[in-house]
């Protein structure tokens, strides 16, 4: 199982998109500073996730909130 998931910055305006297998720990990873790309804007809060069985089915819709529309779509939560 895999999960898609956007975080956003609770000091700044940065939402980040990624996708993992243990959502908790990757969280943890980001909170504590451990992940160089989202350190410089730690803490975050959790804002959408989704499941899904395949990591193919997860890449491609980790790849579409990375996108232009996908990132408008996060904003507005």
């Amino acid at each position: 199982m895999y999960q898609v998931y956007a975080i956003k910055s609770i000091n700044r305006n940065y939402i980040y998109v990624g996708m993992t297998s243990n959502l908790e720990e990757r969280l943890k990873r980001h909170n504590n500073g451990y992940e160089r790309t989202t350190k410089p804007y730690k803490p975050f809060k959790l804002i959408y996730s989704e499941v899904y069985t395949t990591r193919v089915e997860a890449r491609k819709r980790e790849k579409y909130f990375k996108s232009g529309i996908g990132k408008e779509f996060l904003k507005k939560i």
